[in-house]
């Protein structure tokens, strides 16, 4: 971002001055002089101030809500107020006469109650790619506590031949840092660091120094990568094996230089296809760092039961790391989410229940799941499918019912944050949109909800599938997007 600061010159009328007052002209003309260079260097970041031109790196949600208890998020709007029909039909015409878009799409734009008011081809099930995540957001939100948080722990077993044996155990923090804790960012809030840290105090309580080290990966069995995923999860970038632990979601950065903040996903170095035992290889480092000699391992076991942790570490809450996965579009953290819900609902454990449990709790809400196909959480796999009508109902839940709020407030938003943060919006109508974007090699769709600029909400869904034209395709969605929010 940069601005040009027009020089203004004025003209100064000499009129008769004593010594004192033109002692004291000066003085303030020099005080404002230094005044405004302050001013300059605080806004460059030169001198220290509250002023600044930088864009803020990540926001962390600082009070997270239980999705049991939370609000609604368009709290205090009026809903009820009509969006015009004709209008809406119009955009949705000049959207379907945009070059690219084919023949092939499905679009639906709803007013804050639901209500449909234009429509083409809105019950047909399409291929939807990311946007199937909104429905897994949902489904999640509405069935876990989203303040909760991923604990990974260490236990400790003292054999009877006198060997001592740390136990690695995860709940399904994929989102761990290789160091300390950062308590400012999403993706790295518990470090294997700091867990090392904690647990070489408590052995050295005991005058352990040597131990043997296990690591537990059991609690998601062993179903965990939907079938047919390979097709578009070309080199492994885009998708790995859920798991109990990782660190930063398993990307290696053999390949690519890894950014500086642990939040930036903008990103896709190929995924390590054992995170669990990577991250267990790390925490061996850190043991041997805080003065802990590993004998063995890590290898594979179970941690022991009825027995207290030595010492633990907490993610970032659900609904922060729901942001994160929503806002970059992670597809592993989306199937995380769906087998978290599974197993709250007791639904059973592997991809399939995952998806099982998603689709009956969006029933359970009363959404329209007609023609709804899930061969995953995420919508990267193919085979997945789901009409417009699903998504726009699953969107007025977002803006009204207040039982799922993580899941609308996780959505990006067009010109500050996300996927869609290059999308749609052009300055004055940024933050009117909270949206989640969808694209596969023929697929580009979109989803989420409006405030319009004269008062009222609104949502919509848009699925292309097969475009004529894959890049005018995503611009028409984003030309017809815009459109939305004068309505």
């Amino acid at each position: 971002m940069a601005s040009k600061a027009a020089a203004r010159h004025h003209m100064i009328r000499h009129l008769p001055m004593t010594r004192r007052t033109v002692t004291v002209a000066v003085s303030a003309v020099v005080a404002v002089a230094v005044m405004a260079g302050y001013f300059v260097a605080d806004i460059y970041d030169v001198a220290p101030g509250i002023l600044t031109l930088r864009g803020v790196d990540s926001v962390a949600i600082p009070d997270p809500q239980d999705a049991l208890t939370g609000g609604t998020v368009a709290a205090g709007v009026d809903a009820s107020m009509p969006v015009d029909a004709q209008a809406a039909k119009t955009i949705l015409d000049e959207f379907s006469a945009s070059e690219g878009v084919g023949k092939s799409f499905s679009l639906a734009i709803a007013d804050g109650k639901g209500n449909i008011v234009a429509e083409h081809d809105a019950m047909i099930p399409r291929q939807p790619a990311s946007t199937l995540k909104t429905l897994t957001a949902f489904a999640a939100a509405t069935t876990l506590d989203m303040g909760s948080t991923l604990d990974t722990k260490t236990y400790l077993i003292q054999g009877d031949d006198n060997r001592k044996t740390v136990v690695l155990q995860g709940e399904g923090d994929m989102l761990l840092s290789d160091g300390e804790s950062d308590p400012s960012h999403i993706n790295g809030r518990a470090g294997l660091g700091t867990l090392a840290q904690r647990t070489a105090e408590a052995l050295k309580q005991r005058g352990i120094t040597q131990v043997d080290l296990l690591y537990d990966d059991s609690l998601f069995g062993q179903d965990r990568t939907p079938a047919g995923v390979t097709e578009n999860n070309a080199e492994h970038r885009y998708y790995t094996a859920i798991s109990t632990m990782a660190v930063d979601g398993g990307r290696t950065w053999t390949d690519m230089v890894k950014p500086a903040n642990p939040d930036d996903s903008s990103q896709y170095p190929v995924l390590s296809q054992q995170p669990a035992l990577d991250a267990a290889t790390t925490f061996a480092k850190r043991l041997a760092d805080n003065g802990i000699t590993v004998m063995s391992g890590p290898t594979a076991g179970a941690a022991p039961s009825g027995t207290s942790a030595l010492a633990s570490v907490s993610s970032a809450p659900l609904n922060e790391v729901m942001a994160f996965m929503l806002r970059h579009s992670d597809n592993t953290l989306a199937q995380l989410f769906g087998r978290l819900t599974a197993l709250k609902r007791q639904a059973g454990n592997s991809i399939k229940t995952d998806t099982q449990a998603v689709a009956d709790t969006l029933a359970e809400q009363g959404i329209d799941t007609s023609g709804l196909q899930m061969a995953d959480c995420s919508g990267l796999t193919p085979g997945s499918k789901v009409s417009v009508t699903t998504l726009i109902e699953m969107q007025e839940r977002n803006l009204t019912a207040g039982i799922a709020t993580a899941a609308a407030e996780g959505l990006s938003i067009p010109g500050l944050v996300g996927t869609a943060r290059n999308r749609i919006v052009t300055g004055p109508d940024n933050g009117l949109f909270r949206v989640k974007t969808g694209s596969l090699d023929a697929v580009t769709s979109l989803a989420g909800n409006v405030s319009r600029v004269k008062g009222g909400v609104l949502s919509f869904a848009v699925i292309v599938n097969d475009p004529e034209n894959q890049w005018s395709a995503i611009e028409a969605i984003n030309v017809m997007a815009a459109k939305l929010a004068k309505l």
